[in-house]
């Protein structure tokens, strides 16, 4: 990719005026390096008063719009991410979409078929991998033995047209994917529907090649909202809430020496607010005008979905073993 002027801006243009696509309008409306040129959504009362809101024009054919513009970016419902991507593709346009990048392993390689055949950036929304946190996890531990992880949240209608692991745990999945950087051997699931037609709850125990072990747990059915891991490793023990903006470590390197452990230190840290949205934003116009390497690029986003999917199998081969079992009646009944 041809090195780009880095004064220059990205002609943006945004799929999807729903909740989190109003979230990316205004950041696109307000960073240095993207002029957003315009949205479409289906639901035209909806895009105008976006369009109104972040000083954009709403476009009635999205055919106009990416004849406008050199990227997208697809905020809309899970189900619509992949044919819209392949849409902005073949148009030769740069996408932002967000996650989970397709429904199946095979749409995800076609996208990363399209997108290196047309030399075009292809990111993904794992919105965490720009967090604070996560620099301030990666900072502290290199070599992971085993991880905790717990997204909990009370219930809402928005994202219940997936599972609970597409709109939730997927989070954690990535961002442990990236920590451990190694091959997944094995996964074993459990979940269930409660409040929707997709599982709410869902706990899984993924085993990687090198050894290390994460234990996940995502729920949309919470009476609190809670975000917090747990990471064990050859450096310390490391504690992250990230709800309050807080990390613990215990080890031998840093902090304030703790009497009677034989020479281990605890560390407490937090990070200042941060705006990961906008880091997402910085790094997609970075990668499209500059060619920088793509954080969350389409191998990383297949990689997740990976992970979730086999979640998913994991827990329906759970249930099959159950109901043989007699442990659980017929859900039909």
């Amino acid at each position: 990719m041809v090195q780009g002027d880095s004064s220059s801006t990205l002609r943006v243009g945004l799929v999807g005026c729903g909740h989190f696509g109003r979230f990316h309008a205004l950041k696109s409306a307000a960073a240095p390096r993207e002029t957003l040129v315009g949205l479409f959504d289906p639901d035209q009362t909806k895009a105008e008063a976006l369009a109104k809101e972040a000083g954009t024009k709403a476009f009635g054919d999205l055919d106009e719009l990416l004849s406008q513009v050199e990227a997208v970016i697809i905020a809309v419902p899970a189900e619509l991410h992949f044919t819209l991507a392949v849409q902005a593709l073949r148009a030769g346009k740069h996408v932002l979409v967000e996650k989970p990048m397709a429904a199946t392993l095979e749409e995800a390689d076609e996208l990363v078929t399209l997108a290196r055949n047309a030399g075009k950036v292809l990111q993904v929304g794992h919105l965490l991998r720009y967090s604070a946190e996560y620099e301030a996890i990666t900072a502290r531990i290199k070599r992971p033995l085993y991880i905790e992880a717990t997204r909990i949240a009370p219930f809402k209608p928005r994202g219940t047209d997936v599972s609970v692991i597409l709109d939730l745990m997927i989070h954690d999945l990535d961002l442990i994917l990236a920590i451990v950087d190694s091959p997944i051997a094995q996964v074993d699931a459990i979940g269930a529907a409660v409040s929707s037609e997709h599982e709410d709850i869902a706990n899984a125990r993924v085993r990687f090649e090198n050894g290390c072990v994460a234990t996940i747990t995502a729920s949309r059915i919470s009476l609190k909202t809670e975000r917090k891991m747990r990471l064990f490793s050859a450096e310390g023990y490391l504690s992250a809430d990230f709800g309050k903006r807080e990390l613990v470590l215990i080890g031998r390197e840093k902090g304030m020496l703790l009497p009677g452990t034989g020479g281990f230190r605890r560390e407490a840290a937090s990070w200042k607010e941060h705006d990961s949205l906008e880091a997402e934003h910085r790094a997609f116009a970075a990668s499209c005008l500059d060619g920088a390497p793509v954080k969350v690029d389409a191998q990383a986003g297949r990689r997740a979905l990976e992970a979730a999917l086999a979640v998913g199998d994991g827990i329906a081969e759970s249930r099959q073993r159950m109901e043989l079992s007699g442990l659980i009646g017929d859900l039909s009944s």
